[in-house]
């Protein structure tokens, strides 16, 4: 039987590590992830702890993705080295995937291809609505440990990434997380406040929102939502207010963001990108006013390595004058 040629994509971020397989028609033939694990009240990993996560897990998934796959045949391998695409950018959880991929690209004698975790996010989010958009865009990157919105200009492989606007403090990932752990729920714990909430029966207690041309602080919130614990608010309520708080920020930074760049087009990737009150919220805002807002598939907003599999297909065809088709 012929072995299908794939590239290999490896993710370690801050919470998953994560490996994919993807063909040189960009379709995937495998996502494998193992979510770190979290001691129980503990609102994240210190980084030493999660890179060792990853080094003891990378072998299991592996194993885990060798034996549910038909016979395939590596021809490259792609990894996140780094958290964004600027000369200093480092995180000591991406020296896993830098090393692992390296080592077996050398072993093997394989093309490597380095890119980092946020082209990741936006290559997976346009990849899971099969979206190619080859003209500048406004990308909105929000997650556990990023809120920020880009500036986007598509290259031959990868993109050219301008930060215009963010966090002045807390993401917006760590701020839902840090509610939700105070409500004794898992880390990371959007998902689970998610499961909380009966849309027919909240109320918004109204928490203030702090945005100051293209930055939002969360700290403020977050102290608002502390004390309001002590209250008798129920948890669904808590919970939907932190997201609608959330919500409204971020559409007041995009709002703010498009006076300075005339962009049409908006993509929103990471973890937080899956939630469907703030989805909700911005969609009904900002389609209104004539954006193309285009969500990633909430299984791809998520850590994870399609988008650098993805990215390493588009190097390999592109060092190797191949068409994608």
């Amino acid at each position: 039987m012929d072995k299908e040629s794939v590239v290999l994509g490896i993710d370690t971020s801050n919470y998953t590590t994560s490996l994919a397989m993807m063909d040189l028609h960009g379709k995937l033939v495998t996502d494998e992830r193992r979510v770190l694990s979290v001691k129980e009240g503990m609102v994240g990993l210190r980084q030493s702890e999660a890179l060792f996560q990853h080094i003891k897990g990378l072998p299991v998934i592996c194993k885990t993705m060798a034996e549910g796959c038909t016979p395939f045949k590596i021809v490259a391998i792609s990894s996140a080295v780094k958290p964004r695409p600027l000369e200093n950018s480092y995180m000591p959880v991406f020296v896993a995937a830098e090393s692992f991929g390296s080592t077996m690209s050398t072993l093997w004698n394989l093309p490597f291809y380095e890119f980092s975790h946020q082209e990741g996010h936006i290559m997976a989010g346009l990849w899971s609505l099969g979206l190619q958009l080859n003209k500048p865009f406004m990308a909105l990157h929000i997650s556990g440990g990023t809120t920020e919105v880009l500036s986007i200009i598509p290259k031959k492989i990868g993109f050219e990434i301008e930060i215009i606007g963010g966090t002045s403090d807390l993401s917006a990932g760590q701020f839902i997380d840090r509610i939700g752990v105070k409500l004794n729920l898992p880390f990371p714990a959007g998902a689970h406040m998610e499961k909380i909430i009966d849309i027919n029966n909240v109320k918004d207690i109204n928490i203030p929102v702090s945005v100051k041309d293209t930055f939002i602080s969360f700290s403020g919130p977050e102290t608002f939502v502390q004390r309001r614990l002590k209250d008798d608010f129920k948890a669904s309520d808590i919970i939907y207010s932190t997201f609608q708080s959330v919500a409204k920020s971020l559409y007041l930074l995009i709002k703010n963001s498009l006076k300075k760049y005339d962009y049409k087009d908006i993509l929103v990737a990471g973890g937080v990108a899956s939630n469907k009150i703030i989805k909700n919220f911005l969609e009904e805002k900002l389609q209104s006013e004539g954006l193309n807002l285009y969500f990633g598939t909430s299984k791809y907003c998520s850590d994870n390595a399609v988008g650098i599999a993805a990215l390493g297909v588009d190097g390999y065809l592109q060092q190797n004058k191949m068409k994608l088709g």
